[in-house]
C-alpha cells in the first residue's frame, strides 16, 4: 500500500478539496480523504493540484517526427499527408519500439496517463507480412510499457486508398487485405494481451475513404463480440462528407449509423465537419467524439461544433493526434476557446467540464471506465500540476481555472500510473526522454 498526500485535488465538480489523502493498494485507488488535515508521516507529498490521470484518446506516435517540419508552409491536410506518408514508410518494428517508447514517454511527462493509439502501419514495404505479423503492434505495446503508459491499441482496419480508389504504396503497409483476415490478425493481438492489466485492445475503422460499408460491418461485429471500443475519423474535412455522398448517397455519420458502428462504445475522432442532424444522431446513440484541437487548427481543418454536440447528448473526449503539442490542458482550454471564438459567446464548458474531457471521458472511450476519477475502486492514475511556475502563481484562488486556463505539460510535477510513481519532480523515473527523443527522430529523418 501507498499513500499520498495532496496539498489540493479535484475530485469531481466545479472546486478543488484540500488536504486530501490518497490512499492505493497495486493498481487501485482504495480510500480517499478531504480535509484531512496535516500529512501522515509515511506520505508522499504532492505540492500544487491533483488530478485524475489525462486521457490522450486519439494518437499516431509516428507523427512526432512531422513537430517542426510541416508547420510554416502552405497547403491542406492532403499535401500534410504526403509528408506523414514518406515518415510510415521509413519505419520497422525496431524503429518504431524506439520511437513510440520516446513519444509515450513525452506524454507520461505531460500527465498523460493513458493513450489510444490509432495504429495502422500493421505491414512491411508492399503489404509483406513481418513474422509474427503483429510485429508493429507489438512494439506499440512494448514502447508503451517501457514509458510507463497505459495503452488501447486500436486495432484500425485500412483497405483503400480513397472510395473507390486502389492503395498506394505506402497504403499497402496498411492494409489486411480484406476485414476477415484484418479480424483474424486483430484477434490473434487481442488474444495474446487478454490478461494484461495495463493493456487493452480495441478496434478502428480508419474512415469511410479507407473502409467500404461492408467491411465496416466485420469491424463492428469484432468490436461488439469482445465489448471492445471502436473508433473512426469522421468528418474531419469537408471533401470527405462530399466524397461519402456523392459515393453512397449519405453523410459519413449516416453510413456508420446505418452498418451499426454507432453506440455507447463508440468515438467519432474530430467531427468537424458533422452537421446538426448529425450531431443529434451521434448523441442519441450514446457515442463519444474526441476533439483534437492543437491537430485540427494545425491542419486547418476548422472549429468542431462543441457545443451543439454535446446538447444533442454526445460526450466530449481529447486526444492529441498528430502531436504538434502534447499537452491535454491544451486540448482542453483549446474546446472553450474554439467555442468562444465561433459563438462569440464566453463559458460554454466551465474548467470542470473541460477536465472531465480530459480524464473520465477519455478513459471511458477508451474502454478503460473505471479509470479518470480520484475515487475509492478506481485506478490508481493521478497527476499532479504544479504551483510553482510563472503560469501557475495564484493557483490556489481558483485551482480549475488557473490549471485549465493557464498551465501546461511544463507544470506537471508528478504522475502515478497503476498506483507506481512514473514522474517524480518533472522527470521520468525510467526513461531521459529528450535524449531518447532525439535520437529516435535523427534515426527517422532530417
Amino acid at each position: 500500500m501507498a499513500t499520498f498526500y495532496c496539498e489540493l485535488a479535484w475530485l469531481g465538480g466545479d472546486g478543488a478539496a484540500a488536504d486530501v489523502i490518497i490512499e492505493t493498494d497495486g493498481d487501485r485507488i482504495v480510500a480517499v480523504t478531504p480535509d484531512a488535515g496535516s500529512a501522515p508521516a509515511a506520505a508522499t507529498e504532492l505540492a500544487g493540484l491533483t488530478l485524475p490521470g489525462l486521457a490522450n484518446a486519439h494518437s499516431h506516435a509516428f507523427h512526432r517526427v512531422l513537430r517542426g517540419r510541416t508547420h510554416g508552409g502552405t497547403g491542406s491536410f492532403w499535401t500534410w499527408r504526403d509528408q506523414m506518408y514518406a515518415v510510415a514508410a521509413a519505419l520497422d518494428p525496431e524503429r518504431y519500439h524506439r520511437l513510440a517508447r520516446a513519444v509515450f514517454g513525452e506524454m507520461v511527462r505531460a500527465g498523460i496517463t493513458v493513450v489510444g493509439e490509432f495504429h495502422y502501419i500493421h505491414h512491411g514495404a508492399n503489404g509483406v507480412l513481418y513474422e509474427p505479423p503483429n510485429a508493429m503492434g507489438r512494439a506499440v505495446i512494448a514502447a508503451a510499457a517501457d514509458a510507463g503508459l497505459r495503452l488501447t491499441l486500436l486495432d484500425t482496419c485500412y483497405l483503400h486508398g480513397g472510395i473507390g480508389v486502389a492503395l498506394d504504396e505506402t497504403q499497402q503497409r496498411f492494409s489486411d487485405g480484406d476485414a476477415s483476415t484484418w479480424a483474424a490478425r486483430a484477434t490473434a493481438l487481442a488474444d495474446e494481451l487478454d490478461s494484461s492489466p495495463m493493456v487493452r485492445i480495441g478496434a478502428a475503422v480508419h474512415s469511410v475513404r479507407a473502409v467500404d460499408p461492408a467491411a465496416m460491418e466485420v469491424v463492428a461485429a469484432w468490436a461488439a463480440a469482445r465489448d471492445a471500443p471502436l473508433h473512426a475519423h469522421v468528418s474531419e474535412q469537408p471533401g470527405e462528407n462530399e466524397q461519402c455522398l456523392d459515393a453512397y448517397g449519405v453523410t459519413p455519420v449516416e453510413l456508420l449509423a446505418e452498418r451499426g458502428l454507432l453506440g455507447p462504445r463508440f468515438t467519432a475522432v474530430h467531427a468537424t465537419h458533422v452537421t446538426e442532424g448529425n450531431a443529434d444522431r451521434l448523441g442519441a446513440a450514446g457515442a463519444w467524439c474526441c476533439f483534437c484541437p492543437t491537430t485540427e487548427k494545425e491542419l486547418a481543418d476548422g472549429i468542431g461544433p462543441a457545443r451543439t454536440l454535446v446538447d444533442a447528448g454526445a460526450r466530449l473526449a481529447l486526444g492529441s493526434d498528430s502531436h504538434a503539442v502534447i499537452d491535454l490542458l491544451e486540448e482542453a482550454r483549446a474546446v472553450e476557446l474554439h467555442e468562444r471564438l465561433s459563438t462569440n459567446v464566453r463559458g460554454s464548458f466551465n474548467p470542470g467540464a473541460l477536465l472531465t474531457m480530459a480524464t473520465a471521458h477519455g478513459y471511458a472511450s477508451l474502454g478503460w471506465p473505471e479509470g479518470g476519477r480520484l475515487e475509492a475502486g478506481t485506478l490508481a492514475d493521478f497527476v499532479t500540476i504544479g504551483a510553482d511556475s510563472v503560469r501557475t502563481a495564484g493557483l490556489a484562488g481558483d485551482p480549475l481555472g488557473v490549471v485549465v486556463f493557464a498551465a501546461g505539460a511544463a507544470d506537471v510535477r508528478h504522475v502515478v500510473v497503476g498506483g507506481e510513481v512514473v514522474v517524480a519532480d518533472s522527470r521520468h523515473v525510467r526513461l531521459d526522454v529528450e535524449s531518447e527523443l532525439r535520437s529516435a527522430l535523427a534515426e527517422i529523418g532530417p
